[in-house]
């Protein structure tokens, strides 16, 4: 027979805005578990870019991935959630009570008082590139997981949005030589990331694309084609980071009646869903005016988890109090 774990609330991802959601349920007494796809907490960060910096968090003026999922868990961890790692939230039906009872892909059920969405941008595929996909682990990647494996390399990296750019700065320390080839003639990622980015000595060929990758065992030559110039340009390289976004899909989320706009979850000010105490939080929500920026992230599952509290036992305050007050 499948299990039933019972909570107050249920979080339905573990990445940065869920484990902060976790802490901010634990302060206000109400118990929490966690459940994610990911056989680890953190999501994307600890999935895609666990060395790369984190820079839009309050007070932290840079740090690793890896520690700020660290951090997050450290703090949540002060009130013993529970973590449901490696499973899938699947189904969504309500009690009698109007509980929300969640099915996981391995049989369990969660009978919760209130369920917060933050899936991120949900399940999450590479877009390819089309030139050497043959290469794929044998010097082209779509990410870095630990940059030091391309020390004393030369390394392409292909994009024009903020993980292209961060990539070609956290590599241009290490690596022999870094290139930047962007299709466009302008880049999309932070301002402040393009400046350092053209500052710095990285190679920046733009209006430009990667037309073959080549090598047998490993990749060690690729041909771009510049707009306007006849000729192929070759560049030796020992890698290829390909950083050309994602594809998101919310898989069985979509199913669970919620309002929907362009695979994100529709909410309102108080992070509620079209459904009955399901809340969502982080950049799976949308709404008017919504900045997909991790540090709105934390006030958002902040607002979800104070609000569910309400909506189970509405004789509560909606605010917790500071966490300095004795």
């Amino acid at each position: 027979m499948a299990d039933t774990v019972t909570t107050d609330i249920l979080i339905v991802g573990a990445g940065p805005v869920g484990l902060y959601g976790a802490y901010c349920a634990g302060f206000r007494g109400l118990s929490a578990v966690l459940v994610d796809a990911l056989p680890a907490c953190g999501g994307q960060i600890t999935a895609l870019y666990p060395e790369k910096q984190i820079r839009d968090i309050a007070a932290v003026p840079g740090a690793r991935g890896r520690d700020v999922v660290d951090a997050l868990k450290l703090q949540a961890d002060a009130y013993q959630p529970t973590y449901l790692l490696g499973r899938q939230a699947v189904g969504l039906t309500h009690s009698s009570e109007g509980r929300p009872q969640v099915t996981l892909s391995d049989g369990t059920t969660i009978d919760a008082g209130a369920v917060i969405l933050t899936a991120g941008i949900g399940t999450f595929t590479p877009r390819t590139l089309p030139a050497g996909e043959e290469l794929l682990g044998r010097g082209l990647s779509y990410f870095v997981p630990d940059p030091s494996v391309h020390a004393d390399q030369d390394v392409l990296v292909v994009g024009g949005g903020d993980s292209a750019v961060d990539w070609a700065l956290a590599l241009h320390p290490i690596a022999r030589s870094v290139t930047l080839v962007h299709r466009r003639g302008s880049f999309r990622a932070h301002a402040a990331s393009v400046r350092e980015v053209l500052e710095c000595g990285v190679g920046i060929v733009t209006n430009a694309q990667v037309s073959a990758l080549i090598g047998e065992e490993r990749l060690h030559e690729a041909h771009v084609r510049v707009d306007g110039e006849d000729d192929v340009r070759v560049l030796k390289v020992d890698a290829c980071v390909a950083a050309l976004g994602f594809i998101s899909n919310l898989g069985p989320l979509a199913d669970w009646g919620v309002e929907l706009e362009r695979r994100t979850i529709v909410v309102d000010t108080r992070m509620r869903t079209t459904v009955d105490r399901v809340f969502a939080a982080g950049d799976i929500t949308a709404y008017a005016g919504k900045v997909r920026l991790m540090s709105v992230g934390f006030g958002e599952v902040a607002t979800a988890v104070n609000n569910a509290a309400v909506t189970m036992d509405p004789s509560l305050s909606l605010f917790p109090g500071h966490s300095s007050e004795g």
